[in-house]
C-alpha cells in the first residue's frame, strides 16, 4: 500500500478505530518525501529508516482541492506510530474537505529525544511551506495536528517555531516553521514557563473525560491559552477513552471531526469561513 506501512520499523496499525462502511474515499495520490537530504539529518544516529524522518503526501482530488494543508503527527508513546487511525484515517477525512495532508513519520525513543522530534516537526512545516507551489497549497493555511504523543509534540513544535533564516543556503530553512493552526487530540501535555502562549496560533483541543490525564491537561491548556488571549476551542466528551482516532461511527465521540471542520471553517482555513 504505502512504503511507510511496509517498513519494519516498529509502526503499529493496531489501535481500535471504527470506520463507516462507506468511509472517506481513498486519496488520489500518495508518496513519501524525506525531510532532509540523505546524510544531512540533524542529530542523526545512523542511516536506517528510523533515522530518516519523512512525510507521506495524501492529495485531495482536483475538484475538491482548496489550498489548505495539514501535517499529521500520529501518537504511539514516542516508541511507535499509530499510522492507521491517527494518520491515514485523519488524512483521508482532510482530503474529503479538499485539504492536502502530510502524515509525519518522526524519530522515536529511546534512540531519539524531544529535541529531534521538535526538529522534525519544525522542518516538516518549513518543507511544506517552502514547496507550496508544488503542492498547490496556500502558505498561510498550514496546520499541525497531533494525537497523544503527537499532540504533545504539536505543542512543543508550536512553542519552538519561528521565522525562517533569510540567509540560509537551504531554501527550506528560509521558510517559517510556525503552523497557522494547531490540533491537539488527547494529550497536549503541560506547557513550560518559557512557552509564549499568547503567540500560539488558533488551537483545537479534544479529549474524552474518562481519559483523565489528557482531559484535565486539555482543560488546563485551554484556560492558559484563553487567559493569554490566544484563539482556542475545547471539546471534552463525557465518555470514551484514549486513542479513538477518526471515530467515524463511534456513539461517544463520532462527531469530533465534524466539529474540527467547523473550527477550521470559522477560522478561514476551509471554504465558507471568516477570512
Amino acid at each position: 500500500m504505502l512504503k511507510l506501512i511496509s517498513l519494519a520499523v516498529g509502526f503499529s496499525l493496531s489501535c481500535v478505530c471504527l470506520l463507516a462502511a462507506d468511509g472517506p474515499r481513498k486519496p488520489s495520490l500518495n508518496y513519501n518525501i524525506p525531510l532532509w537530504p540523505v546524510g544531512k539529518v540533524p542529530l542523526a544516529q545512523g542511516a536506517a529508516p528510523l533515522d530518516e524522518p519523512f512525510l507521506t503526501v495524501f492529495s485531495p482530488t482536483e475538484d475538491k482541492r482548496n489550498g489548505g494543508s495539514v501535517i499529521i503527527a500520529p501518537g504511539g508513546s514516542n516508541i511507535m506510530l499509530m499510522h492507521g487511525c491517527e494518520g491515514i484515517e485523519i488524512a483521508e477525512r482532510y482530503n474529503d474537505w479538499g485539504v492536502t495532508a502530510f502524515v509525519l513519520t518522526y524519530r522515536m525513543s529511546p534512540r531519539y529525544g524531544e529535541d529531534a522530534r521538535i526538529a522534525d516537526g519544525k522542518r516538516a512545516i518549513q518543507l511544506v511551506r517552502a514547496r507550496c507551489s508544488e503542492f498547490k497549497i496556500d502558505p498561510t493555511k498550514i496546520g499541525f495536528a497531533g494525537f497523544s504523543a503527537g499532540s504533545s509534540m504539536a505543542r512543543v513544535v508550536v512553542a519552538a517555531s519561528g521565522p525562517g533564516d533569510p540567509s540560509a543556503s537551504d531554501p527550506v530553512d528560509r521558510a517559517s516553521s510556525r503552523p497557522d493552526y494547531a490540533v491537539m487530540v488527547y494529550g497536549p501535555g503541560r506547557p513550560t514557563s518559557s512557552e509564549q502562549l499568547k503567540d500560539f496560533p488558533p488551537t483545537f483541543l479534544l479529549s474524552a473525560a474518562w481519559d483523565r490525564g489528557a482531559a484535565n491537561g486539555s482543560a488546563q491548556l485551554f484556560m492558559d491559552l484563553n487567559k493569554a488571549g490566544a484563539v482556542v476551542e475545547l471539546h471534552i466528551y463525557q465518555k470514551g477513552r484514549h486513542g479513538f482516532g477518526g471515530a467515524f461511527t463511534s456513539p461517544e465521540f463520532g462527531p469530533w471531526m465534524s466539529e474540527l471542520q467547523h473550527f477550521l471553517t470559522q477560522g478561514g482555513f476551509l471554504k465558507g469561513g471568516q477570512q
